[in-house]
């Protein structure tokens, strides 16, 4: 008999396992001013699909500051996000997301995690939302604390899920723009800020309107697909 073949799907968080913030981008600049010492004027708009390392960049560059204070604000992020979901500030988890990820376990699929946030901010998003972070699956999971471009992030889960079958599941079009640069399946959902007409002009092998009236879209999509090379 032919051993199945192990299914790791990769889940966004922002806009895909928990719905966006009410004021996205606003802890970034709050990280800034925190580095600095002072208030200083919003330069950046927040970018959907953007790494926490790349979003930290643009304020630096657009403010003139010394690239290498990343790593500070990326700290001063991580207290913030901290203190807001301390002091009550939590995200939604998306609609039906908590039984497909049940339905996938069930499966035998394991469900990780592809984002932009370190995996500290990960949890606190997951936690805060009433996600179970035991259902996910931690060392098949891939953070952007420290990448600038999302692609850094999908090419190290390509490598690392090779011979596998992998799906990356996400909200943004440059969710699919990272899996296609090192040919990891993307499957859309509509759940964020784009549309399904939006997201149908992506290579996604598939786009559900949300993980409730298109659950068994997602999971038979999934299916379909071969391993990694």
């Amino acid at each position: 008999m032919t051993n199945p073949v192990e299914t790791v799907v990769l889940w966004d968080i922002d806009g895909t396992l928990v719905y966006n913030a009410s004021s996205p981008g606003n802890l970034y600049h709050l990280a800034l001013e925190r580095t600095v010492g002072h208030d200083l004027e919003q330069l950046v708009g927040h970018q959907h699909g953007r790494t926490d390392a790349g979003i930290i960049a643009d304020h630096l560059e657009a403010h003139g500051l010394d690239g290498g204070l990343r790593g500070t604000v990326s700290g001063h992020l991580q207290d913030l996000s901290a203190e807001r979901s301390r002091a009550g500030d939590h995200r939604t988890a998306a609609a039906g997301v908590v039984a497909l990820v049940a339905r996938m376990a069930e499966r035998g699929w394991h469900s990780g995690l592809l984002t932009g946030n370190s995996a500290f901010r990960a949890e606190v998003k997951l936690r805060g939302a009433g996600l179970d972070v035991r259902a996910f699956d931690w060392e098949h999971s891939y953070f952007g604390e420290q990448d600038v471009a999302r692609s850094d992030i999908t090419r190290r889960a390509a490598s690392a899920l090779s011979g596998r079958r992998a799906v990356i599941v996400g909200d943004t079009p440059r969710d699919g723009e990272a899996a296609d640069a090192v040919g990891i399946p993307f499957l859309a959902v509509a759940t964020g800020v784009f549309d399904v007409e939006a997201l149908r002009a992506t290579g996604a092998v598939t786009v559900a309107r949300d993980c409730v009236v298109d659950a068994d879209l997602i999971l038979d999509a999934i299916a379909a697909l071969p391993p990694l090379a």
